[in-house]
Order: C-alpha cells, then sequence, then structure tokens
C-alpha cells in the first residue's frame, strides 16, 4: 500500500513537471485566489439573475408541471446574462474547485437498449423474420435498422480481427458471457453463452477453461437462433490443450470489457415476437411440424409488414402480413388466418377474472295480474317460450337502426374471438340483422348465439358474428323468457310432441293477452297465464284449452314457490308463510327435514320494509350491493356451525357440478353456501357466497354437494333509490364503485323500502350513522361527493281510468271462475296518455369562410369521417366572449320536461365540465341525443336532460370551420380508424397554418385546404404513413391557390449559379465516455454543477490517460492551430464545433439552438466539462477530425442518499430548479474542496454514484444536518 501511493504522488509530479510553464504557473501560484475569485462571482452573478427574474415576476410559487416546462426559458435566460464559473479546463489537479450554478442539460442522452412497448397507435413497420421457432415464438430485424447493422458488423469484424480477443490458456468461458462467434466465412456475430462443455467440468458446469471446452451452446444476439459449436469431436479421444485452443479461436473469440461497453451501445436486432391471439390447434399435442412448415412456407423470406398490437413480458405481440407480388390484384395474406385457414392453429382470447363482457340490460318484468298485449316471439315448449310486449314502438326503431348501420358497416365490426356472454349482431333467417348474445361454442369457430329480442338460437360460424354497437345498448331486452303457470306434462317431466304442435299453433306469432301470476328471480322464467285474443268470441285460457284436449294437466299448487323469493297472493301482497291449508301447516317455501321442522336458513322479509337494521356483506357499485338482515346474524352463525360438522373432514367425490347447482364451498377455512356461475376448463368454479354475496374462485375440489335442507340464501340485493351515475353515463364510474365499497362493506345501516316487487336488485334507501353519530342518506353522500347525481321526476302522465261496471252489486256473489282462473284477479291495463311540448328551432348559422390563402388557425377537432374542425385567431377571442355570455343567460339548470326533438335542430347543450355549449342536434335515440357542438367541432351521446331547446345568440355565427384535405383521398375510400388515431394525437389543440385552397358551394360544407405542421403538409404525413394517396386530378387550378408564407416560395426564381458546396464534411456525434462498473470506487475530479445532487465529474486514474496515437487530448488542443480553422458553415443541432471559452482558449463543444437573432447567439455545451455558453457564430470554429477521435471527458452523474426539503425555509431558490435553493447550492461548493472519491451505484438508466470526502464520510452530511437537504 505504501509503495502504490508513493508511486501516485510521484505520478502527479511528473504530470506537474511535464505540463506547460503557463499551466504550471497557473496551477502553484494562482489556484489559491482563483477559487475565491469564482466563489465571489458566482454569488454576483447568481444573486443578480435571481433579483432581475424577481423584478419580472418569474419567481412566483410554480407548481412543479410549470417548471418543468419553463427548464428550457430559465437555462437561455441565465446563459444570456451569466457565464458558467469553472476552472481552467486544462488543470488536472483533484484539489481545484469546479464550475456551479449552471442550467440544467437541455439534451438527452441516447438510449442504448431497444424498448418492446408499443407505440400508442399501431403503426405498421417492415421487417424481416430472422429465425422461427413456433408462431408463438419467432424473431424479427427491422428493415429500418439496415444501417445500424452494417456497422455493427463492421465493428465486430474488428474486433474479431484483433491479437487480443483471441482465447488464450488463461481464460475461462462462463454462462452468459458476451462472445463473438463465427456465422459464415468472415462473418461473426454477438452471442450470449448458454451452456458449456469440456474434458474437466468447473462448477458443476457453469464455467469452463477455453483449454478443455469441448463444447458450447450460444444465443445468437441478431439473429435469435441457438446454435452449438463443436470444438472436439467424438471420435478424437486424444488431445492438447494448444489444439483445442486452436479449434475454439476458429470458431468464437472473447470480448474485453471495453469492447463489450462499445456493444452494448447497439441494441440486440432481433427481438422476439408472438402472434396475438394464436394458440395451437391442438393444444395438447403444442405446435406441430405442420405449423411450423405453414409459418415458414407462408413468410419466406421476403420482407413482410408488422403491426405491434401489444406486448407480453420480454415478447412483442403482433400480426404480421405478407405483400403479395402482385398487389393490384390481390390482397395482403394475413400469416394469422392463413395458419387458420389450414387447421395449423386457432383464435384464443382468455377472458380475465376481473373483465367481464358488457351485457344487456334485463328485460323489465311487467306487473302482477295485469292484463298486457304481448306476441308470442318463439316457443320450445308450453314451459319455455319468449314473448315481445307490443306497445314497445322502440323495438321497431331498434329494428331498423340496425339493419341501416350493419348493412354498410365496414370490416372493423367483425367479431374474431368472441366469448361466451358476450353481445353482438347476427342474421337470423330471414337475412335480418338482430342482437345476440353468444351461448356455448359448438365446433371450431362455431358458436350457439341467442337472439335476445326473439328468443330463438341458431348456430353461426364466428366471420358471420358483428360487434355489438354502443348506442344498441340503451334497449333492454326485448323477448321475455316465460312458462305456463298453471299446467304441467302429463308424466310430470317431459312434454309430449304433440303438446308442443298443438300449443305452436295456438299461440306461435299470435297477439296475445298475458297476466303474471307470481314473481320469481330475473333469470328465471316468467309464470304467465296466456289468453288467447279473439274479436269474434271472448278470450280463451290457452292452457285450459290444452288440459280439455288432454295434452297438459293443472298444477297441484296454483301458487309459484320459490327457494329465495316470496309468494304473491291475489292482492299482490307478499306471503312469506303458507296458509294453513297449505300441505297441513307447513310452509312450502322452506326446505324440510326429516322429522317436518323448518329450518330458518332462508330469507324472511318482515310485512312493513321500514326502517329495518341491515348489514352490508359486499358491494360492486350503488346499483348493486348485498344486504343481510341484522337478526339473521345468529341464524347464519348456526348454519355455520352446521355445514362445518357435515363437511369438516370430507373427501372430495367424483361429481359433474354445473352451473346454478348449489353447494357447500370451503373458502378461507370456512365452509360456506354457494351457487355455481361457471366452471372452467382447468377445473376453477366461479361460485356466488350465497350469505355473503360476493364471488369467489375456487378449484371443484373445495366444494361438496349441498343437501336440499339447506339450499337457500340470507341475502338480498338491492340498489340505491333516488340517483343514477354522475356525467350522463349508463353505468357507475370505477371512483364511485371504489367509494361505496370503501365506505358501506361491513357496515351496519338502516334499510326503507316503499314496497316489495319482483326487481333485482331491489330499490331499496340506506342510511348511515356519519362520525357525530347521526343518520345520514348513502345518496345524499353520494350527491354531495359528486359521484352521483338525483333523478328528475319525469311529467305526470295523463291517466285515463277505465268506467266501472256497475252491473253487479257488492252483494251479489261472485261468478263462477274456471280452475285456471280462479285464483288470479286480473286487472285491466290503464290507457296512458302521454303529452310532450312540441318545440321547433332552426340551424345556427353557418360559418363565415375565409378568403383563399393564408391563416393561422386553431385544431379544435378531428371527426371519425376525417373532417378537422379549427377555429382562427379571431374566433377564438369571439369564443370567449361567448361563453361568458352564455353562462350568465344560464345560469340555472332549466326544469326537465319532454319535447319532440325531431323538430329540435338548435339547442343548447351543457358537457362533462358543466359549461353550457351551443349545439346542434344530429340523430335522436331512446332517451339519448347526438348533438355537435357547433363552436368546437364535438360529437357525442348525451342523455335528452342535459340538453335544452332553446338558441343562444344566433346572430353569431358558428365558429368552428370544418375542412378536408385538398387532393388526398383515404386509403380503401374512408379513413381507417388508426388514421383518425393518428390524425387526433397530432392535430389536438395544435396551431397550424391553415391554406384554403377552394370554398364549397354549400354554406355548411367543407372548406378545401391544405393543413401545414412546422412547415409540412399533413397530407404528405398521412401519404408517408400510408394512410392516404394523393390523387392529381383533384388538385385545385393554378388560380385557386392562395398565397401564404410557405407556399409562394416555390414560386421563386432563385438562381443557383455560381454556388458551390459547403466545405469540409458533416461530423457525427461525439464519442461516449466509458463508463465504470457498479461497485467500483475511484477518486474523482468535479468538473461542472447543475444542482446539488447533480453533477458532471471525471476519474482521476485510468480513464484521464486515454490517448489516441500516443498523443492526449490537452496535447492535441494544445498543437492545434485556431488561425488555421474556419467558421461552421452549418449549425445542426447536437453538430461538433470548438468553442472560445473566457480564458481565450479553445475546447470541444456541441451546438445547442440559437438563442437570439438580432444579434446571432448560439447556444453550446462544453462535452469535455458540462458547463453551457452562449457565444456569436465569430467565437465558433470548425472541429477537426482527428479531435473527434478522443471521446467525452465528462461524466453526468446524478449523486443518491439525498433530496431537496419538502420545504424550503432559506429564501431564494434556483430558478431552473425550484426544488434547491441558493444557500444548498453554495454550501455544496464548499464541501467539493479536497479530495473527493465515488462509489458508482448503478449504470442504467442514468449513472448513480455516492460521494465521499477526505475522511471517508458521505460529503451529503452537513447538508442533511443544516436543514438545506434530506435524506433519500
Amino acid at each position: 500500500m505504501f509503495w502504490m501511493k508513493l508511486w501516485s504522488r510521484l505520478e502527479k509530479i511528473w504530470l506537474c513537471w511535464k505540463m506547460s510553464d503557463r499551466s504550471r504557473r497557473i496551477l502553484v501560484s494562482g489556484l489559491s485566489g482563483q477559487v475565491d475569485r469564482e466563489k465571489t462571482r458566482l454569488k454576483m452573478e447568481i444573486n443578480r439573475t435571481a433579483a432581475a427574474l424577481e423584478a419580472q415576476g418569474c419567481l412566483s410559487p410554480l407548481s412543479a408541471q410549470q417548471c418543468r416546462i419553463s427548464n428550457r426559458k430559465w437555462s437561455r435566460h441565465l446563459s444570456r446574462d451569466a457565464f458558467p464559473v469553472r476552472s481552467r479546463p486544462c488543470c488536472r489537479s483533484g484539489y481545484s474547485l469546479q464550475n456551479a450554478g449552471s442550467p440544467v442539460e437541455v439534451t438527452e442522452e441516447p438510449q442504448t437498449k431497444a424498448s418492446l412497448r408499443p407505440p400508442s397507435f399501431p403503426v405498421s413497420q417492415w421487417v424481416v423474420v430472422s429465425h422461427i421457432v413456433n408462431p408463438a415464438h419467432f424473431y424479427i430485424r427491422y428493415l429500418a435498422k439496415q444501417n445500424e447493422r452494417k456497422t455493427l458488423t463492421r465493428k465486430i469484424r474488428v474486433l474479431s480481427s484483433r491479437e487480443e480477443s483471441r482465447f488464450t490458456v488463461t481464460d475461462t468461458v462462463e454462462i452468459g458471457t458476451l462472445v463473438l462467434v463465427q456465422l459464415k466465412e468472415e462473418i461473426w456475430g454477438r452471442a450470449k453463452v448458454l451452456k458449456v462443455s469440456g474434458k474437466v467440468s468447473v462448477r458443476s458446469g457453469r464455467a469452463c477453461p477455453a483449454a478443455q471446452m469441448t463444447s458450447v451452446k450460444v444465443f445468437i444476439m441478431d439473429q435469435g437462433d441457438v446454435k452449438v459449436l463443436c470444438f472436439l469431436s467424438e471420435e478424437e479421444e486424444e488431445y492438447s490443450p494448444e489444439s483445442l485452443l486452436k479449434a475454439v479461436n476458429v470458431q468464437m473469440r472473447k470480448v474485453n470489457p471495453i469492447a463489450v461497453t462499445e456493444l452494448s451501445r447497439f441494441a440486440p436486432q432481433a427481438v422476439r415476437c408472438s402472434l396475438k391471439d394464436v394458440v395451437p390447434y391442438d393444444e395438447v399435442k403444442g405446435w406441430c411440424k405442420e405449423s411450423y412448415e405453414g409459418f415458414r412456407r407462408v413468410l419466406g423470406s421476403a420482407a413482410v409488414e408488422m403491426k405491434p398490437l401489444g406486448q407480453d413480458r420480454d415478447a412483442l405481440l403482433v400480426d404480421l402480413r405478407k405483400t403479395p407480388v402482385d398487389q393490384s390484384s390481390n390482397p395482403p395474406i394475413s400469416v394469422q388466418e392463413y395458419l387458420i385457414s389450414i387447421n395449423a392453429a386457432k383464435f384464443y382470447c382468455p377472458m380475465a377474472s376481473h373483465r367481464k363482457p358488457k351485457l344487456y340490460n334485463p328485460a323489465a318484468s311487467p306487473a302482477i295480474n295485469t292484463e298486457l298485449s304481448a306476441v308470442v316471439s318463439h316457443i320450445y315448449h308450453p314451459t319455455h317460450f319468449y314473448i315481445r310486449l307490443v306497445d314497445d314502438v322502440e323495438y321497431l326503431l331498434l329494428t331498423a337502426a340496425l339493419q341501416d348501420y350493419y348493412n354498410r358497416a365496414d370490416e372493423d365490426v367483425h367479431v374474431y374471438c368472441p366469448v361466451t356472454g358476450q353481445a353482438c349482431v347476427a342474421q337470423s333467417d330471414d337475412e335480418l340483422w338482430y342482437r345476440a348474445q353468444v351461448i356455448g361454442f359448438v365446433a371450431d369457430r362455431m358458436v350457439e348465439v341467442l337472439y335476445v329480442d326473439v328468443g330463438n338460437r341458431k348456430v353461426l360460424s364466428v366471420c358471420e358474428l358483428r360487434k355489438m354497437k354502443e348506442d344498441f345498448f340503451v334497449l333492454p331486452v326485448m323477448a321475455i323468457c316465460c312458462f305456463l303457470s298453471a299446467v304441467l306434462p302429463l308424466d310430470g317431466e317431459v312434454w309430449t310432441e304433440a303438446c308442443t304442435r298443438r300449443f305452436i299453433s295456438l299461440a306461435h306469432q299470435q297477439l296475445v293477452t298475458i297476466i303474471v301470476t307470481g314473481v320469481l328471480p330475473t333469470a328465471k322464467p316468467l309464470p304467465v297465464q296466456l289468453l288467447h285474443s279473439d274479436t269474434s268470441r271472448p278470450p280463451a285460457d290457452i292452457a285450459e284449452l290444452l288440459v280439455k284436449e288432454g295434452l297438459a294437466s293443472y298444477r297441484k299448487e296454483r301458487c309459484i314457490s320459490s327457494d329465495i323469493f316470496p309468494l304473491q297472493v291475489e292482492d299482490g301482497s307478499a306471503m312469506w308463510d303458507a296458509p294453513l291449508s297449505a300441505s297441513a301447516g307447513v310452509n312450502p317455501l322452506l326446505p324440510q327435514t326429516s322429522r317436518g321442522e323448518k329450518e330458518e336458513f332462508q330469507l324472511q322479509l318482515p310485512a312493513c320494509l321500514k326502517d329495518l337494521k341491515v348489514r352490508v356483506c359486499h358491494v360492486n357499485s350503488p346499483g348493486s350491493f348485498y344486504v343481510r338482515l341484522s337478526r339473521n346474524d345468529s341464524q347464519l352463525k348456526r348454519l355455520c356451525e352446521l355445514l362445518k360438522q357435515q363437511y369438516e373432514g370430507s373427501e372430495p367425490r367424483s361429481e359433474s357440478w354445473s352451473s346454478d347447482r348449489f353447494c357447500a364451498a370451503h373458502v378461507n377455512g370456512l365452509w360456506e353456501r354457494g351457487r355455481i356461475c361457471s366452471i372452467a376448463v382447468d377445473d376453477t368454479a366461479e361460485v356466488f357466497c350465497c350469505d355473503y354475496g360476493n364471488k369467489m374462485k375456487l378449484h371443484i375440489s373445495e366444494l361438496r354437494p349441498l343437501q336440499p335442507s339447506l339450499v337457500g340464501s340470507l341475502t338480498l340485493e338491492c340498489l340505491l333509490t333516488g340517483i343514477r351515475p354522475a356525467g350522463g353515463a349508463a353505468s357507475w364510474t370505477a371512483t364511485a364503485c371504489d367509494f361505496t365499497s370503501y365506505s358501506l362493506t361491513g357496515a351496519e345501516a338502516t334499510m326503507t323500502a316503499e314496497e316489495l316487487t319482483a326487481e333485482r336488485p331491489f330499490p331499496v334507501s340506506l342510511s348511515c350513522l356519519n362520525s357525530v353519530g347521526q343518520l345520514v342518506s348513502v345518496a345524499d353522500i353520494l350527491t354531495n361527493e359528486g359521484l352521483a347525481l338525483r333523478h328528475t321526476k319525469p311529467r305526470e302522465l295523463d291517466v285515463v281510468k277505465p268506467e266501472q261496471d256497475n252491473s253487479h252489486s257488492p252483494s251479489d256473489p261472485p261468478l263462477p271462475r274456471s280452475p285456471a282462473t280462479s285464483s288470479l284477479a286480473p286487472k285491466p291495463a290503464p290507457r296512458t296518455k302521454l303529452s310532450a311540448q312540441k318545440v321547433k328551432t332552426a340551424l345556427y348559422r353557418h360559418p363565415e369562410f375565409l378568403c383563399l390563402g393564408g391563416v393561422k388557425a386553431l385544431i379544435c377537432a378531428v371527426r371519425d369521417d376525417g373532417v378537422i374542425f379549427c377555429r382562427t385567431q379571431d374566433a377564438e377571442r369571439q369564443l370567449q366572449r361567448l361563453q361568458v355570455h352564455i353562462n350568465q343567460t344560464m345560469s340555472t339548470w332549466p326544469t326537465p320536461q319532454l319535447y319532440t326533438w325531431s323538430s329540435v335542430q338548435g339547442c343548447v347543450v351543457i358537457g362533462a365540465d358543466m359549461e353550457w355549449n351551443r349545439g346542434e342536434i344530429l340523430e335522436v335515440l331512446n332517451g339519448y341525443l347526438t348533438v355537435c357542438y357547433v363552436d368546437h367541432g364535438w360529437v357525442e351521446t348525451i342523455p335528452a336532460g342535459h340538453v335544452y331547446p332553446m338558441m343562444l345568440c344566433d346572430e353569431i355565427p358558428q365558429l368552428c370551420m370544418p375542412c378536408k384535405l385538398i387532393a388526398i383521398c383515404p386509403v380503401g375510400g374512408q379513413w381507417q380508424s388508426d388514421a383518425v388515431a393518428l390524425l387526433k394525437e397530432m392535430m389536438a389543440q395544435r396551431s397550424v397554418l391553415l391554406h384554403v385552397m377552394e370554398l364549397p358551394a354549400d354554406p355548411r360544407g367543407s372548406v378545401t385546404a391544405d393543413v401545414f405542421l412546422d412547415g409540412l403538409s399533413l397530407g404528405v404525413i398521412l401519404c408517408h404513413f400510408k394512410h392516404a394517396i394523393r390523387d392529381e386530378s383533384l388538385t385545385a387550378p393554378q388560380g385557386h391557390f392562395g398565397t401564404s408564407g410557405v407556399l409562394f416560395l416555390d414560386d421563386w426564381d432563385i438562381d443557383t449559379e455560381g454556388l458551390q458546396e459547403p466545405e469540409g464534411r458533416i461530423l457525427g456525434p461525439f464519442i461516449g465516455p466509458s463508463l465504470p462498473l457498479v461497485g467500483d470506487q475511484f477518486e474523482v475530479k468535479v468538473k461542472h454543477l447543475l444542482t446539488p445532487n447533480k453533477l458532471f465529474l471525471w476519474p482521476l486514474e485510468g480513464s484521464t490517460d486515454e490517448c489516441v496515437d500516443a498523443q492526449s487530448l490537452d496535447e492535441a488542443l494544445d498543437n492545434m492551430d485556431v488561425e488555421a480553422l474556419l467558421p461552421p458553415h452549418s449549425f445542426p443541432p447536437g453538430g461538433p464545433c470548438l468553442a472560445e471559452y473566457c480564458d481565450g482558449a479553445f475546447y470541444r463543444a456541441k451546438l445547442i439552438n440559437f438563442t437570439s437573432l438580432e444579434p446571432i447567439t448560439m447556444m453550446v455545451q462544453h462535452v469535455d466539462f458540462g458547463s453551457y455558453d452562449t457565444l456569436p457564430p465569430s467565437k465558433l470554429r470548425q472541429m477537426p477530425v482527428e479531435l473527434m477521435r478522443f471521446p467525452v471527458q465528462a461524466l453526468k452523474v446524478h449523486v443518491r442518499g439525498f433530496k431537496p426539503p419538502r420545504v424550503n425555509q432559506q429564501g431564494a431558490v434556483l430558478p431552473y430548479s425550484p426544488s434547491w435553493s441558493l444557500n444548498a447550492l453554495q454550501e455544496m461548493v464548499q464541501l467539493l474542496h479536497g479530495r473527493v472519491s465515488a462509489l458508482v451505484l448503478d449504470c442504467e438508466p442514468q449513472l448513480a454514484v455516492l460521494l465521499f470526502d477526505e475522511e471517508h464520510h458521505l460529503i451529503h452530511l452537513p447538508l442533511v444536518s443544516s436543514g438545506l437537504a434530506e435524506l433519500d
């Protein structure tokens, strides 16, 4: 250790002696004075800059986002007024004070690793498949990186040809080591060692000496394949280490640490990919040889088009399309569809457990004992048929809308990967489109669907399904599943074919009168009585006709019972205990034990549904939560004990489980009652906990058959009445669901309901105690939090009551009834007359078009059909005044009423931001309106309650002007979704230059124009991304073109005669420094400070002596003839140059940007120190090629261990980093005196270190102790 320190001291003395006389004089005599002068200058410059900024109001408290936006502004301001402070760059002493207080760096370091994250919208790229394992595991290479691959190949060829790259006897090859392997003759590639084998293995096969290595298995990083290199054949039993080492060097070369750093700057050229939503045709056997051959055959060796669709861990999920040779007649070939067509693969779309397909709203159940007219739409048998109420006029509008939309829909509405329960649209036998739902999979790519508005089922191919448009979810299911409540089959089990045919002849597609006779859960068929409507004779009961003809028999119990839900008696009230005459005093609703005793393990609501004490068990949303009566807590406890006695220690049995079957489930060590919802292919069942309301995923080994006497439930599904989702949405937001679940789950509450209905969820009002013990309504809490809105009361309906028949007096005995109708008391349906206020409004005035020529405009919206809406600067100012006037006029919410929206055109709309805007009604749906904001261009579908049929400021024309691009035609004749997504991302709220080419003949038509973004035509951008093509036949005549600041440049007659090519050549970027390894500790020289924890430094040992051709960078700068160098002829951002510092010397720098045009000044960064300067072009020189060979001699690091304080109490702050104070920066300058050493903690994504002083203490501890920083 002593000799090493002595040698270090002698080396430093020798370096100082080697310096020039001027440098040695500055180092010896002027070091201390320079430190004091620089500190004083630093304080003066920072204080002067801060005072100037404070006088301008720039140092007011800013949010973090505003500070980030203003970073560039601050950096320009400081660099213009103050020079960065640092020592003379040629001083190599580790004891000199380096610069501080410079603004943050403007440019970012280049990324060294390839990112697999797909773009925000799918962008197709041309690739070549380099290696195939199977369709779910293959590697591609981008054609756009061909130049990078050539550069990498040349660099690898140079590295492999060096003598130091050959293996020696002392070298050892380990697993994971980066090596170079010979791919072809004179072609080498990067590879990672996966496995090594040798005559003598070391460390269990993870490493082997190079002289004893017989074979090695490597992964080619730039191709994606795995290769095995054999250096000794099996026949060769005798070998020598020299011969084996020679064979190794023929096929493989080692890579030294410096070369590893150079090669790490190139990302692996082979990217792992997988075809999205494709699985083997036979999932048991996996990918077969036919799949591999078919995949390789369709790809070949040509380039294919790849569209990234997602990411799965380290692989991109993509779709490949191969373009045929004859593109005019043959469309591109989809690799996915090709593999499926040859039965080598099939589609698969897994259904996540937390995401379920959107379902239709359930059909509204008719009122009990009320006569309604209906049409029997489909019949399976008398206890399974579907009806549709005839007073649903909206069904006719829905059918017409379905035909209109799907007859002209494009390819985007196809369903490729359906799941069970998914809503869709499909054609029936009459070739009309109907709403449907997938209920099962029959065969390969064949599904069974249920037409929810008719009731019939059909097996279709997946290609015949269409996606459901969001607007068609508004109406509930129209087909209501029913069964005849009064009859049973003759044998009590199966209906005969004769009975079914007779029932079809009587009721199918016939107008009938129905009477609902009971209440069952929503998922169960509805018990009804069917009366055949015939004007020639009184209505006949169809069930009675079937009994008279001997095709059916009456039920013994005339009342429909349920395991969970109450009975309904004639007056419509709930009957929770059966009458004494029924079953000898035993309630048929309750399960019976062997001794006839009743088990109280079912929900029984009292007659009075007011102020019931309940406990909230589970919450899905404010529209679906489960409660349990508090008085049933003891019953639940006894039930749990009974289940534990019967099923504890029981072994699982082989059972055929099915949906809707009750079971005993073992959940978290306890036995509970459950009902199976679904069963997956991996023997996992989704179980609904009957006594708690939640759902669990359990293996079938945790289930046991439940005894019939224990079947039931103690929970009731409810919803909060009087409120609806905020914002006009049809469903509750995730915030509202989370807030309700957090507030109510497990809480005790008071529940009140107006009357018992068959509706599920059950509408109730819920109240809980707040923090001060007051009873508050949960609906009020959600409304106050802004998560819900109050239901507005509709207009009262004029009800025409039927005239009473007084032909019979109350004293007359009742007329005898038939057996099928004796237990029912039908009430005729009341006739309702709905009156709506007739309102008629006109359209707002069309926008005022501009003159031909160029004008600046703001893009405010892009419609799905590619129409662009923009506003001029004058329209922007007029819109601000208009908004103030509208908000003053519409200060209160108008009273909601019913209007005839078909005659309304102009209106006012309140959006999600609760601001009123002028609008125009485009389409009228069921309770919803599609409106267009005429001053913004937005189009959305909102509830009718958010629209008011009134025109405001109708004398002001529309401020938003529609535009279409000139001579630009979308690919395929209409704008695709990815093209519209690109337009919205580029154009949203962006200021552009609009060149009006042609005015429309229709005042409400679109203006033909060309749009320029930063001087580049939008049409050129769309054509570049292959979203559109240019049609020269649509180009406007020469006389219609307007003159503008960009277009008339093409008309200039510029004389280029005598002009010469610029002298010199454009140089590339600087060579990056070699990064230290994690864990290295070394002495450093701090060169520049940005903030106390962000600075530039350089090691004092090793890297400082890097020489090129036996010459260091300082020597090359000293030997340079500056007078012979020319000023730069071009100023590209990041371009290298020589910049003059305040000491009169020139140092290497790179151009950042122009800071001023009067006079011309540029910002540069000294790459070997990290500081910034603002210089005129006269102080810049062209960079000699010889100086580009030296790597950058400054490392930008982040100092770990401390961070800015949360509360800054030190007064003035750094303007470019307001979280740090000036005192903290000055204190850090003081701490950097003396010897400083660094310990490397991390190299990715930014070099992170810990700094230590001479006594090996963390250098930032004084900052923390003085309150200028906090520990991180």
